[in-house]
């Protein structure tokens, strides 16, 4: 499961109007179901040394895929039909760790709650195992 964008080099991703890069992906930017058409568009735009197709998946942008995953996204990991991310729900609050399931696109959050980034290291490490 994937799709493609078409990002600056310098960062952000081709909003709809085929002129302004988004500082995020989010739907009002275009996107590709496979890398032939976005290399057909990719062409016909001025600067096309400045443009990269990227693909966007939910290991790599878990936000777009999920909509109820709600937060900062620190690092994600895949474990089977899984995307655990470690999230900071709102600025300040513990940070936590998310359970993505691909199947049914539904986002749980562990009930431990976790200070720092370092404190829940280990816990991200060894999820699942």
């Amino acid at each position: 499961m994937s799709i493609f964008a078409l990002q600056s080099i310098a960062g952000g991703f081709l909003d709809e109007d085929m002129e302004h890069f988004n500082k995020n992906f989010d739907d009002w930017c275009i996107q590709f179901e496979d890398y032939e058409e976005a290399m057909d568009i990719m062409q016909t735009l001025e600067n096309q040394e400045t443009i990269d197709i990227v693909e966007i998946t939910p290991l790599s942008y878990p936000k777009y895929f999920f909509n109820a995953l709600q937060g900062t996204i620190y690092t994600t990991r895949q474990i089977e039909d899984d995307i655990i991310c470690v999230v900071e729900p709102v600025m300040g609050a513990s940070f936590r760790i998310a359970i993505c399931d691909l199947k049914t696109k539904n986002v749980r959050l562990t009930k431990t709650r976790y200070k720092s980034i370092p404190s829940i290291e280990g816990a991200f490490a060894n999820f699942g195992e």
